[in-house]
């Protein structure tokens, strides 16, 4: 009798839970809904139940499958923000603060998710005024499924820029919507979906594999859950074991006040210990320095910039730890907490670790802490002592490579791209392919198949597609080179070959030395000219570079013809032009003498090349310095002629 009353009682707790009507998380309050096209309103209740969508005092309504789904259209709204919406069924949901307008799907890597607050110090000014309550931002956590699409998030909410939460928002299309904001004064819904370090393979649905057939083979087998446990077991099984840690440093408390340095040698910040003396060296290395500060210092709270350390640092002020970055990309910000730092000397010690590559400080960035408008330099001479030193690892004879969810093919588009199909969009932006540089050729073929697969499955074959290249990155080649890079950027254009798609040129916009580069406002900026031109009918717009029209060949000299120039080609610092390159059929290339010669021409030639055939441009990682422009001052994209 106990069990049955027991059981009657959850039951008749559970089923009114069962029966609400439930909303995705896109649809909730604050949300942008895409204006000019018919709106869907979706969710879940249980079966057989009738909800009913209220709105502009309207009703319309629909009853729940057998599967409890249910989905409502609304006629297509003009622009308009303030409004509410109410859902019935055996509860009900008000929504509040509704705005129409446009609604941005960006898409890609961490140079996508980089957020406002990575760059605040870039832009104060742009944080401090960012109060637009109809630019509206839908962050979605990192996801993956490998068995199929997921209809919603576990947690995401609609946010409004404002000076505290623009610091979430994703730095480029934050500012692509604001310029965009600011010339139509029409509500932007920014959907972000984004995962560092993941490849263009796991944003494409398994129906967009149809004609890769090896990677329909893959997302199959992914759908096995033993077949996955064996893969991502034998990966950890296989991995290089790192030995104990036998860091001397931490047995004798280097950080420590209370200790007597002995031994140390000098060492200069910024740069790498592999360039000042510690040859091939994989390890612990601790760095330390006394630092005299203002007087006024005393007691406050000062920030401390230590630019980028490769790859682990933990830091150290007085024997107190003060922070630590377990990776070498984000930037080294600390707070030095108020009533650490005393009068006289004060004690900075930095303990880094690193595994593979060259290891310690990253020159051309920031290294000074600052309080009010003081500065103290933090580079210069330091002191080195090494803590451990890392042998060689131990790898397994059958080396597995590491399985990671989040790199399979659909795994992201599942989880992440999937439960967004039912919002209309206004278009697409795409900011990826630093994972794909190792291999860049098949780059070629898989962007085409994710445009097409987005348009596909969001049943709009004009859906505009803008693409960002990738910028400038690594160090120069100051003779011609092969890059891969450069491959990548190629494959990229092959965005252009598709209608309603734009490629952002940005290999002006990099850092030779980080794959983050900062510059987050101009890219955005460019993106907004290719969106004024393709979404907005804005057909006077230049938004593209000069590319490339026709190649002719005219004795020892080549003429190149170019589109896309607005008033002409022109070198932006008045120099001649850089980083052409010519070759003849040897395809041996060496640097070009190249000369604008009209509105959109150049011609290119070379005392080491007779009869030239083909030619190169910017073509390497880093074409530091580009100085080929329009009129409009945009970059021309890499190109080559050479293509097998």
């Amino acid at each position: 009798m106990h069990l049955i009353l027991f059981l009657f009682l959850l039951i008749s707790l559970s089923s009114p839970v069962f029966a609400q009507v439930r909303l995705p998380k896109l649809v909730s309050d604050n949300m942008v809904l895409q204006r000019d096209q018919p709106i869907t309103i979706w969710g879940w209740a249980a079966p057989k139940e009738k909800v009913t969508v209220t709105f502009k005092n309207k009703s319309k309504g629909a009853v729940t499958g057998a599967d409890g789904k249910w989905a409502i259209t609304l006629p297509a709204q003009p622009v308009g923000t303030g409004f509410e919406m109410l859902v019935k069924g055996k509860n009900e949901i008000r929504i509040h603060n509704i705005a129409f307008g446009d609604v941005w799907l960006c898409n890609g890597q961490s140079n996508m998710v980089i957020n406002m607050e990575r760059v605040k110090e870039r832009y104060p000014d742009d944080i401090a005024s960012a109060n637009y309550p109809d630019i509206r931002n839908f962050f979605i956590p990192t996801l993956t499924n490998l068995n199929g699409p997921q209809e919603d998030f576990p947690n995401a909410e609609w946010k409004a820029a404002n000076p505290k939460e623009v610091l979430g928002f994703g730095a480029v299309s934050y500012f692509f919507a604001r310029d965009i904001y600011d010339r139509y004064k029409v509500p932007i819904g920014i959907i972000n979906s984004s995962v560092g370090g993941t490849p263009i393979e796991a944003w494409i649905s398994a129906e967009g594999y149809k004609d890769f057939a090896e990677i329909q083979n893959i997302i199959s087998k992914n759908k096995d859950t033993a077949y996955v446990h064996i893969r991502k077991q034998s990966a950890v099984n296989s991995a290089p074991k790192q030995p104990e840690s036998t860091d001397q440093g931490r047995k004798e408390h280097w950080e420590s006040e209370a200790y007597q340095p002995k031994g140390w040698r000098n060492f200069n910040i910024p740069g790498y210990w592999e360039d000042q003396g510690l040859k091939d060296l994989d390890g612990v290395v601790w760095f330390r320095r006394e630092f005299e500060v203002p007087e006024s210092w005393i007691g406050k709270s000062v920030k401390l910039y230590m630019g980028r350390i490769v790859d682990a640092d933990e830091m150290f002020v007085n024997g107190k730890k003060i922070g630590n970055v377990t990776y070498q990309y984000p930037p080294r910000r600390y707070e030095v907490p108020a009533g650490l730092l005393k009068p006289g000397k004060n004690t900075f010690v930095i303990r880094v670790t690193n595994s593979a590559g060259k290891g310690g400080f990253v020159p051309d960035k920031p290294y000074f802490m600052t309080y009010s408008d003081q500065q103290v330099d933090l580079k210069g001479t330091w002191e080195y002592k090494v803590g451990q030193v890392f042998g060689p690892m131990q790898v397994s004879e059958n080396k597995q490579t590491a399985f990671v969810a989040q790199n399979q093919p659909a795994a992201l588009f599942n989880a992440m791209i999937a439960p967004v199909l039912p919002m209309k969009l206004k278009g697409c932006l795409w900011y990826q392919g630093e994972t794909n540089v190792g291999d860049p050729k098949p780059y070629n073929a898989l962007l085409p198949a994710l445009i097409n697969d987005r348009r596909r499955l969001w049943n709009n074959q004009n859906l505009p597609f803008l693409v960002v290249q990738l910028p400038n990155f690594q160090d120069i080649d100051f003779a011609p080179a092969e890059s891969n890079m450069a491959l990548l950027r190629e494959a990229q254009n092959q965005a252009l070959t598709l209608k309603n798609t734009a490629v952002t040129v940005t290999l002006d916009l990099g850092e030779w030395n980080d794959i983050h580069p900062l510059n987050k406002k101009d890219i955005g900026k460019r993106l907004a000219l290719s969106a004024r031109n393709l979404a907005y009918g804005e057909k006077n717009v230049v938004y593209s570079g000069p590319t490339l029209k026709t190649q002719s060949i005219t004795g020892n000299k080549i003429i190149l013809t170019f589109d896309n120039v607005a008033d002409g080609i022109k070198s932006i610092d008045s120099e001649a032009l850089r980083w052409f390159s010519i070759a003849g059929n040897d395809k041996k290339f060496v640097w070009a003498d190249a000369k604008i010669v009209g509105k959109d021409q150049i011609e290119l030639s070379s005392e080491l090349v007779e009869t030239p055939k083909y030619i190169r441009y910017a073509w390497q990682d880093n074409p530091a310095g580009i100085n080929f422009y329009n009129s409009a001052g945009l970059p021309a994209s890499p190109f080559r002629t050479d293509i097998d």
